[in-house]
């Protein structure tokens, strides 16, 4: 569970990385930036949501990852087709998506952030004098 949440701070960054790249040339905010931004607040919801162990957290995590992990796809298929054989620095960004989805759908990661906890009392059953 704890690495499902560290991976996905780290495609936090990654993704903001990537979003400072497109800014720092000409700054201002365009449709561009604001995909990164997106995604990157997707991922810390994501990873907030299964610190918490919060209902359907690792499904906003997944989410994510796999909304990344197109952006980056696009990114990699598109320096490989105007550059070629420097499309390797561009690949190793989807190890961070990859893991974050891998480690997402993971089953402790899905008890976690189950329905089970969320609905049962710590206290048991009612008592005899409830409300029914």
């Amino acid at each position: 569970m704890p690495f499902a949440v560290v991976f996905g701070f780290l495609q936090a960054i990654e993704v903001l990385y990537l979003g400072w790249l497109v800014w720092e040339p000409e700054p201002a905010v365009d449709r561009l930036l604001v995909i990164p931004l997106v995604l990157a607040a997707a991922s810390v919801l994501g990873s907030v949501l299964v610190l918490q162990g919060r209902r359907w957290g690792w499904a906003v995590l997944a989410v994510a990852a796999v909304a990344t992990l197109l952006a980056l796809s696009l990114l990699v298929f598109l320096l490989g087709a105007l550059y070629g054989g420097t499309i390797w620095a561009a690949a190793l960004l989807l190890v961070g998506p990859v893991a974050t989805l891998v480690l997402a759908l993971r089953r402790p990661v899905r008890e976690w952030c189950g329905t089970a906890r969320a609905r049962r009392s710590p206290g048991g059953r009612r008592s005899a004098g409830s409300s029914r």
